[in-house]
């Protein structure tokens, strides 16, 4: 928001990729919008989190989920390999998390697990492997030992998973529990296979059904348990599973600047703030989109009124689409970024951090979409 407060009020933190739906979030800094609208006189950031909250919200489960070519083949290898490219993950770490997918479906076809939450949990953990320059070498070991990858909150909080290694970033109890070999020989947490195959065991454990909202949303955190990191994992599922449905590709530039929103997920909102450090940390709502596309070459203006006057307009917003708010001959006053299943990254309000929420609800004021073109 730039100059008043959302008038959208209670939208939930909801799970929405292909495969799942989800639920709100208990965070050092509140993820969930408040009800209570905020005067721009309020907006003003302070540096202490506000209170987390402690419910959650059950969502929808999508109706479709993107499919793995079941059988190993010029069909299953074309398949990887169009994927991998689309998203920039390594064709080796696709590989497995494909493998695994398929191997599951026979395993517990019950859980249906899908290869883009596999595929979030690789991307968030260690970047597929890529983590401190290292990467995944033919057989799908890391060609470098892959430790504790730290990650710290925008509060210095360390957020990472203690004493985890390898690309999936397990934990040492989440390994000793559930390690498993693709191949048949000793479980290596460093090998992509059997890693993508322990988490996979993890995450179906005791019967889950991941096609149930707030069972992958608890499946998930006993993984990666820290709030920043399962908001990050909601975003990617949601825009792998869009990519992962659409016959053509991403266009590069809006998948650059929803990566981008998704590794500012948690920082907070700051009324004026361009995310630039030191006494502006944070963003508001155009600060962060405005940033996003800067970030892939797009030049948008700075506020969510003049962003929606000088974009193209769309009626179904894609991937990387800016999702507005407000009265458009008067003042639009919101401004986000469409990830796909319904769901955008958006900086709310003041007291909230960057987030994924659904973007429609009843009552909303909601203006329209529109296209950021360079």
């Amino acid at each position: 928001m730039e100059e008043k407060t959302s008038r959208r009020r209670r939208l939930p933190v909801i799970i929405a990729a292909v495969v799942v739906a989800g639920a709100a979030l208990v965070a050092a800094i509140t993820f969930a919008p408040k009800d209570e609208p905020k005067t721009e006189a309020a907006a003003v950031q302070s540096s202490v989190p506000p209170a987390p909250p402690t419910s959650s919200v059950p969502a929808e489960v999508p109706k479709e989920q993107p499919k793995v070519p079941q059988q190993q083949g010029q069909e299953f290898d074309a398949w990887v390999s169009k994927t991998s490219g689309w998203l920039d993950i390594p064709l080796r770490a696709m590989t497995g998390y494909a493998k695994t997918t398929v191997a599951m479906g026979k395993e517990a076809p019950g859980c249906r697990l899908s290869w883009v939450t596999l595929a979030a949990l690789g991307k968030i953990a260690s970047d597929h492997g890529r983590a401190k320059g290292s990467s995944l070498g033919d057989a799908g070991v890391m060609t470098v030992p892959l430790g504790t990858v730290e990650v710290r909150d925008f509060y210095n909080k360390v957020v990472s998973v203690p004493n985890a290694s390898g690309p999936l970033q397990l934990s040492p109890s989440a390994w000793n529990q559930f390690q498993a070999s693709a191949s048949g020989g000793k479980p290596d947490p460093q090998n992509i296979d059997d890693a993508t195959l322990t988490a996979a065991r993890a995450l179906c454990a005791g019967g889950r059904d991941l096609g149930q909202g707030q069972t992958w949303w608890n499946a998930v955190s006993t993984l990666q348990p820290a709030p920043m990191m399962m908001h990050r994992t909601l975003a990617t599922v949601n825009v792998y599973g869009t990519v992962g449905q659409n016959p053509q590709p991403p266009n590069s530039a809006a998948l650059s600047a929803v990566n981008f929103a998704i590794d500012k997920i948690g920082l907070p909102y700051v009324w004026g703030g361009n995310g630039t450090g030191g006494g502006d940390p944070g963003f508001d709502c155009s600060g962060l989109t405005t940033a996003a596309y800067a970030s892939a070459g797009v030049r948008l203006n700075r506020t969510a009124h003049t962003q929606y006057h000088s974009v193209n307009k769309v009626t179904d917003p894609q991937l990387g689409d800016l999702i507005f708010y407000g009265e458009p001959n008067t003042k639009i006053h919101h401004v986000g970024l469409y990830i796909g299943n319904q769901q955008m990254i958006d900086a709310p309000q003041t007291g909230q951090a960057v987030q994924v929420h659904t973007y429609r609800k009843q009552g909303d004021d909601y203006a329209g979409a529109g296209r950021p073109t360079a």
